[in-house]
């Protein structure tokens, strides 16, 4: 049995008390407010003065605190790493569990992988059913690849030629579970030959439909956004990062209801660096061995990244990639929060806070950030008992020490994660890769 399941036990029920929600609605946030748990799931919520404990009930308050649902990441690929060490080797049950683990210390209590995972993640994806103690996940499975294009991982077989190829593997990855099918429409800085062309990616797009799915594509150019929203594409998984979107691409976007499901800012923003901004920061290093730290920091590997050809082309993506972001919010195109992080040093959990700050500095309220990480999410992953406060959803809860709507960095002051109404190590109380004291007091 895979682990990350309580034991069965009586009825639990906690009432937690006297703080102030963000209800993952985009709503305001409301002030003395409570919330009732029983068996894992919200059975009550609001006015403090209001509540009626139960007979037997466990009460804690949360006097000062702010409570809001568990941010959920849209964008992610879990068990491709050890360390920064990519290989496909890696992907192992015992791998994703702690990935996942790391994902919920830091308050990112759900994830939706984009397209790199082994039929291995099928079990894993049927435990968000019930209660656990490490993040609930939404797969993929393996997303479809234009054979000799860009697109999914070393190792694992899935490339496509013609059409009917393209459905079949639609179909397969359907039956297996898939919550929603992934395409890559990408060259690489133009590095490779060809694009998947338009024959290809509207036979995933119309047999993702015909199976009941929606359809999330990588891209990176204009042209392919446009020809993508015309094929009727349901979301893209990054943002359009040549040139800067237009009216004509807004409108069909609006028009066709086509979501930025992620602007994945955080993945273009580490690419700008020779060596990371956040080596130094507790909130980052407690996540990583000291051998992770020192090897981000080698001159060698900051020299290499350096010299590589694309290195130059990446700030002017990011540039890009945020004016867009933010006049996609303008016009009126719904939106979530993704990172693209598991590969190599695209950190679990910490880039989801990095990318809650860049969207912010890219245009949107706090607010309106931290209602896409939750509620808007779970609205586009169909995901009906995750994503807000409310009775019958889980009580993936994540309690902040300051107001994350005054400054979107307060996200990063956990005082602690529920998952399932049950209470997980955070960040601030791990240390991984030395003994449990090793990484000093909370700043």
């Amino acid at each position: 049995m895979f682990a990350g399941l309580p034991g069965t036990a009586a009825a639990q029920t906690t009432v937690l008390r006297d703080f102030t929600l963000i209800d993952g609605t985009g709503s305001a946030p409301a002030a003395n407010q409570a919330i009732i748990v029983t068996d894992g799931r919200i059975t009550w919520v609001g006015p403090s003065a209001k509540v009626k404990v139960p007979a037997g009930a466990e009460v804690e308050t949360l006097k000062g605190k702010y409570l809001m649902p568990g941010l959920i990441d849209s964008h992610v690929h879990l068990g491709l790493v050890d360390g920064i060490t990519q290989n496909l080797k890696y992907q192992t049950p015992e791998n994703i569990e702690k990935q996942l683990r790391t994902y919920a210390a830091y308050g990112v209590t759900t994830v939706q992988t984009l397209g790199t995972e082994q039929d291995l993640i099928f079990p894993i994806q049927q435990l968000r059913k019930r209660r656990t103690t490490m993040a609930r996940v939404y797969t993929v499975g393996q997303g479809v690849v234009f054979k000799g294009s860009y697109g999914g991982v070393p190792g694992l077989e899935q490339s496509v030629a013609t059409p009917e190829e393209a459905r079949a593997m639609v179909d397969a990855q359907a039956s297996k579970g898939a919550d929603l099918i992934k395409l890559w429409v990408d060259d690489e800085f133009g590095m490779l030959d060809e694009r998947m062309p338009p024959r290809i990616s509207s036979a995933v797009i119309d047999e993702a439909h015909k199976d009941g799915k929606k359809a999330v594509a990588h891209i990176f150019y204009y042209d392919n956004a446009a020809e993508l929203t015309r094929e009727g594409v349901d979301a893209f998984a990054h943002s359009v990062r040549d040139r800067a979107v237009d009216d004509a691409l807004l409108g069909q976007m609006k028009a066709k209801g086509v979501w930025q499901m992620a602007a994945t800012l955080s993945r273009e923003a580490s690419f700008t660096y020779k060596t990371l901004p956040f080596l130094d920061d507790p909130f980052f290093t407690r996540g990583v061995t000291p051998e992770v730290q020192k090897e981000l920091a080698s001159p060698e590997r900051a020299a290499k990244l350096g010299a590589a050809p694309n290195f130059p082309k990446y700030a002017p993506a990011l540039k890009t990639a945020m004016e867009n972001f933010g006049r996609e919010v303008k016009a009126g195109i719904r939106y979530g929060m993704g990172t693209d992080s598991g590969p190599t040093a695209r950190f679990p959990g910490y880039f989801a806070h990095w990318e809650l700050e860049l969207m912010v500095k890219a245009g949107v309220t706090p607010l309106q950030a931290l209602t896409a990480a939750t509620g808007a999410n779970a609205e586009f992953m169909g995901a009906s008992d995750i994503g807000s406060i409310a009775p019958g959803k889980w009580a993936d809860l994540l309690v902040l020490d300051r107001d994350p709507t005054a400054d979107i960095r307060n996200t990063r002051a956990i005082d602690a994660v529920y998952i399932a109404g049950t209470k997980v190590p955070t960040i601030w109380q791990t240390c991984t890769g030395r003994a449990a004291g090793a990484c000093g007091g909370r700043p």
